[in-house]
C-alpha cells in the first residue's frame, strides 16, 4: 500500500513545488496572446514619448515640456524609470517588446504571488485566489508603470507579513526594493503604509512591558524605509503625488480608472467582493490589524476603480495565514526543490511565447491614434490644437504640443473640470471662450464628443477631416477685401 502513496504524495509536491514558475508561464503567454490589449491606454504613448525624452537630453524634467497649455510649468515624471525602461524597450524591439516587458512584469507578480501563498494554503486554495487575482486586475493590465511594480508590491508586503506571522525582525533586506519602487511609480507610499500594521500587530502580540522593546526594533526600519522612499531625482516630491492627484476634486470623475466603482450592472469586481464576504462570514476571524488592511483595501477599491489592483495582490497575502489556520488548508510539506523537468518546460514556454510575440505586428489601439486624421489635416503645423483627452498621449509621442493629456497632476483640477465641461457643451457659453482663451487654430476631437457637432455649425470654422477615430475642424482665416 506506501508503494502506491508514496509516489502519489510525491508527484503531489512536485507540482506544489513547480507551480509558481507554471502559473507564470501560463500567465505570460497568456497576456502575449492578447498582446494588444495592454496597449488600450492612451498613456503607453506619452510613457515611451518620455522616457526618450529623458534618454535625449540625459536629465529628468522639472517643467512641463509637452503641452502648450501648461508649457513650463513645474512638474516632475514621478514615473521616470519605467518610462525610460519602457523607451529602451521600444527602441530596441518596438510595441511587441514593450508588450513583452509589461506582461513579464504581470507573470511574476503573479508568480510570486502563488508562491506565497503556497507557504501557507494547499495548491487548489492558492490556485482559486490567484485565479480571482487575476480577474480583478484584467482590466487594468495595460501596458504602464505601475504593471512593473506589481512583483515589489507582492514581495515587500509578503516580507511584512512574514515578519508578522514568525514574529521575527523587520525585513531590512527588502529596503532597496523601495528604492526601486519610488523610481518606477508613485504609489511607493503605500509600501510605507504596510509597515503600521506590521507594527501594530507586534505590538498586540506582546505585553506592554515589551512595547518599547518592539518600537525600537520597528523604528530604525520604518526611518530607512521612509529615507529609501525619497532616494530619486525629485528627493520627497514623488511620495506626494498621491495626495496631488486626490487633490483634483470633481475632476476625477471625468477620468474613467478615477471614478467610484460603478454596481449598476454585476461585474467580476461586485462578484468577487460579495463572495469573499460570504466565505469569510463562515466562521473565519482574523487578527485586528488584518481586518484593518482589508477595510483599508475595500475602501480604496470601491472609491477608485484603479485601486482594485491593490485588493487583488495584496489582500490574499493579509488573508493567507488566518485562512490557512481556520480552514485546515495548510501548505503540503514540501521540503524538495522544485523539479528540473518543469522548471524547463515553463522556461520554453517563456521563450517560445516571446519569440512569437517578437514577430508579430502589435501596435496600440487605433482608438486612441488619430494618425491618419493628423497626417490629412496637417496637424504637425496648424497652430494649438484643442485635442480630445484620449488623444494626448499619441500628441506628446508625436510631437505636437497638447492641450491636456494624461497628467493630472500637471492640469490640475479646475483646469480638468472647465475642459470637460466645455467639450461636452455643459457649459456652452465657454467653450467658446476657451477656444479664444487659447486662440486654438485647430481641434481633434473624438467623433462622438458634442462639441464636434458644435463646430460644425460655428461660423469661422470648418470640418477638414473625419473618420472613425477622428474629427478635425480648423479656423478659417478670413480673406483680405
Amino acid at each position: 500500500m506506501s508503494d502506491h502513496v508514496i509516489p502519489s504524495a510525491s508527484k503531489s509536491w512536485t507540482i506544489h513545488a513547480a507551480l509558481p514558475w507554471l502559473v507564470g508561464a501560463g500567465v505570460y503567454a497568456l497576456l502575449l496572446t492578447l498582446g494588444p490589449q495592454l496597449l488600450n491606454d492612451p498613456d503607453t504613448y506619452s510613457h515611451v514619448a518620455v522616457g526618450r525624452w529623458i534618454l535625449s537630453h540625459g536629465a529628468v524634467p522639472h517643467s512641463d515640456p509637452f503641452s502648450f497649455s501648461m508649457h513650463g510649468a513645474p512638474w516632475i515624471s514621478f514615473e521616470w524609470l519605467s518610462q525610460v525602461v519602457y523607451a529602451a524597450i521600444y527602441a530596441l524591439s518596438g510595441w511587441a517588446g514593450v508588450v513583452a516587458l509589461a506582461a513579464a512584469a504581470i507573470a511574476l507578480a503573479l508568480g510570486l504571488l502563488t508562491r506565497f501563498l503556497l507557504r501557507e494554503l494547499a495548491s487548489t486554495p492558492a490556485l482559486l485566489i490567484v485565479m480571482a487575482a487575476f480577474v480583478l486586475l484584467a482590466p487594468h493590465l495595460l501596458a504602464r508603470p505601475h504593471v512593473l511594480t506589481l512583483p515589489i508590491m507582492v514581495t515587500w508586503a509578503a516580507a511584512l507579513l512574514r515578519s508578522m506571522d514568525r514574529h521575527t525582525p523587520p525585513p531590512y533586506w527588502a529596503l532597496p526594493l523601495l528604492v526601486l519602487w519610488a523610481n518606477l511609480h508613485g504609489s511607493v507610499v503605500l509600501a510605507l503604509g504596510l509597515i503600521g500594521p506590521a507594527v501594530l500587530e507586534a505590538l498586540l502580540t506582546e505585553k506592554p512591558g515589551e512595547w518599547q522593546r518592539v518600537l525600537l526594533r520597528w523604528l530604525p526600519f520604518s526611518a530607512l524605509a521612509a529615507a529609501a522612499c525619497c532616494l530619486t531625482p525629485y528627493g520627497v516630491e514623488p511620495l506626494l503625488i498621491p495626495l496631488t492627484t486626490l487633490g483634483l476634486g470633481q475632476a476625477l470623475v471625468w477620468i474613467s480608472e478615477w471614478r467610484p466603482q460603478d454596481f449598476g450592472h454585476p461585474g467580476p469586481f461586485e462578484i468577487l467582493l460579495l463572495g469573499s464576504m460570504f466565505a469569510l462570514s463562515r466562521g473565519v476571524t482574523l487578527p485586528v490589524t488584518r481586518v484593518l488592511v482589508l477595510l483599508g483595501l475595500v475602501h480604496f477599491a470601491l472609491a477608485q476603480v484603479r485601486n482594485v489592483d491593490l485588493l487583488a495582490v495584496l489582500a490574499p497575502l493579509y488573508l493567507a495565514a488566518p485562512l490557512a489556520r481556520q480552514l485546515g488548508a495548510r501548505a503540503e510539506n514540501d521540503t524538495s526543490s522544485s523539479p528540473r523537468g518543469l522548471n524547463l518546460m515553463a522556461v520554453g514556454v517563456i521563450i517560445v511565447a516571446t519569440a512569437l510575440q517578437m514577430t508579430r505586428d502589435v501596435r496600440p489601439s487605433s482608438a486612441n491614434t488619430p494618425a491618419a486624421a493628423m497626417a490629412s489635416a496637417g496637424l504637425a503645423n496648424a497652430g494649438p490644437v484643442l485635442n480630445d483627452y484620449v488623444f494626448g498621449g499619441y500628441l506628446i509621442y508625436a510631437g505636437i504640443p497638447t492641450f491636456i493629456d494624461g497628467r493630472g497632476e500637471l492640469f490640475g483640477g479646475p483646469f480638468i473640470e472647465r475642459y470637460n465641461r466645455a467639450i461636452s457643451l455643459v457649459d456652452l457659453r465657454d467653450f467658446r471662450k476657451l477656444l479664444e482663451d487659447y486662440e486654438i487654430r485647430s481641434t481633434l476631437l473624438a467623433p462622438n464628443t458634442p462639441a464636434v457637432w458644435l463646430l460644425d455649425s460655428l461660423p469661422g470654422w470648418q470640418r477638414v477631416y473625419s473618420d472613425e477615430v477622428a474629427v478635425v475642424h480648423k479656423r478659417q482665416v478670413a480673406s483680405d477685401p
